[in-house]
């Protein structure tokens, strides 16, 4: 151990950054609790640290998105099509407990299914998830009752869920652990909560990326193995991940990564797809076979067009863009005049998959909400993106009351749902947008600006580059001046912060 005389008295730990001193909307936010912080204020003595508060914020949220279920629960799910709808309460969970089998003891996967879904359309870890709750749902009474009880229980499992999210956004930039209350109080993430399982990928990749934050390449690996395993959209991380490593020369770590990956997906795969693999391979089959559904501009296409597109040729033109998004995604990290960092090439290329895709259930905002928070921690951007994201989540359950009220039409009609989908495209453009902003002007990036370079970045925080575009070596040309302090980077790669106007 070191001894008073070896630790030089001017070393200290860095300050936390306070949200209510840098961001106008967090400090007029505040003053619903007795205003910002002070500077005399004594932090790191009481129980209630960042992590505890945002923790118990996030599951009282949650809470009140299980309020807001109520109406379904005594009622809408089980009396009248439209009354789930009316009520904007619809869940996938207690409608699935019978029509997937888990009434009826049936193994996932295993067990065919009654009716057109032969198989469970779920990737194998959701459906183990699917099953524990099935197993923790009592069996005795009726189908309602059984039914109720399994959205309880996978309520509480998928709050368990939520908590993870909420601290490991908390923990994985270490001087900001207070941007991570946007996530405990995004509406959209209460509200959209319990319609599905989506939660429990979202805690994966939450912990994966926590996980390659401190430098743990191999269990960010192993993570985000298993996230895929419950949802495919956390592979999409890689990519990112690839042409980071690659501009930083960091190709042990992404090897490491990459092998984590690799392995967990297959040790929770490969028992069911050697045993049952028209059972497993229903998901991708589905994927694949699903026509142009709800929230996608596809979808705007189909319903306006006397010619509308077929599903394979939707499929080709979502991939072709997919790839060109990749294509410029890639590009931009290569010419950025500093290397983008880890959590907005992720919030893009996730974003990107939800921009094309042929569908978009309302439950897909939880895929972003952590993203962005680390992308972009600024509270009148994410809190602009949020309403767009409750317009539509409003959006889309009246339009389906619309269409199942018969001749009442009550609801929102054909034309109105699709002004919801465009709220919802233009507000995911919009953060898309100002992240890319970030990425070619590191000034205006809220967390670079507070003295950081890529704390969510594990290895690649503060490292040199070794592969760069021709646009990189040049000093980008900046639109605004800020008095603020910036990050450097010489030629150790080590980051320092100094004063300078721009």
């Amino acid at each position: 151990m070191p001894s008073a005389e070896m630790t030089p008295a001017s070393v200290r730990e860095p300050e936390p950054v306070r949200p209510t001193r840098e961001d106008a909307v967090a400090a007029a936010g505040s003053q619903l609790i007795g205003g910002p912080i002070g500077r005399r204020a004594l932090l790191g003595t009481s129980w209630w640290t960042p992590v505890r508060v945002i923790a118990l914020v996030a599951i009282g949220m949650f809470a009140l998105g299980l309020v807001q279920k109520a109406p379904c629960y005594t009622s809408g799910w089980f009396f009248g099509a439209s009354s789930q709808y009316t009520h904007a309460c619809y869940s996938d969970i207690p409608h699935l407990y019978q029509g997937r089998g888990f009434a009826d003891g049936l193994v996932p996967y295993f067990d065919k299914l009654p009716g057109d879904m032969n198989y469970l359309e779920y990737p194998v870890l959701t459906g183990v998830f699917m099953e524990v709750a099935a197993w923790l749902t009592p069996g005795s009474g009726g189908i309602q009752h059984q039914e109720q009880w399994y959205w309880f229980v996978n309520a509480g499992m998928l709050m368990v869920c939520a908590a993870v999210i909420a601290v490991c956004v908390a923990r994985t930039h270490a001087r900001r652990p207070w941007d991570a209350l946007l996530v405990a109080l995004a509406p959209a993430f209460a509200l959209t909560a319990t319609i599905n399982w989506d939660l429990l990928a979202v805690a994966l990749t939450a912990a994966a990326m926590l996980m390659w934050s401190r430098g743990r390449s191999l269990a960010f690996g192993i993570l985000l193995g298993l996230a895929t395993a419950a949802k495919l959209y956390p592979v999409l991380l890689l990519g990112p991940l690839l042409v980071l490593c690659w501009r930083a020369g960091k190709w042990k770590d992404f090897g490491k990564a990459l092998g984590g990956t690799a392995v967990s997906w297959l040790v929770v795969n490969l028992p069911v797809m050697l045993f049952a693999f028209e059972g497993w391979s229903k998901f991708y089959t589905f994927s694949q076979e699903r026509g142009v559904d709800f929230g996608s501009f596809w979808l705007i296409w189909s319903q306006n067009s006397t010619n509308p597109p077929s599903t394979d040729t939707v499929n080709t033109l979502a991939m072709l863009l997919m790839l060109l998004c990749c294509g410029g995604i890639a590009a931009l990290a290569f010419v950025a005049p500093r290397r983008p960092r880890f959590a907005q090439l992720a919030f893009l290329i996730v974003a990107a998959f939800i921009l094309t895709n042929k569908v978009y259930s309302p439950q897909y905002v939880l895929w972003l909400v952590p993203l962005a928070v680390l992308a972009r921690p600024k509270w009148r951007d994410f809190l602009i993106w949020q309403a767009c994201e409750v317009a539509y989540f409003l959006g889309i359950w009246m339009y389906l009351a619309y269409t199942t009220s018969g001749d009442a039409h009550k609801g929102l009609p054909t034309q109105g749902y699709h002004w919801a989908i465009a709220v919802h495209l233009l507000g995911t453009l919009f953060l898309c947008a100002v992240i890319v902003r970030d990425i070619l002007m590191p000034e205006r990036d809220v967390v670079r600006r507070s003295g950081d370079d890529d704390p969510s970045g594990g290895v690649l925080d503060g490292a040199e580059d070794v592969f760069v575009l021709r646009p990189a070596a040049h000093p980008p040309r900046h639109a605004a001046h800020f008095d603020a302090p910036q990050v450097e980077w010489g030629v150790d790669g080590q980051p320092s912060s100094r004063d300078r106007s721009l």
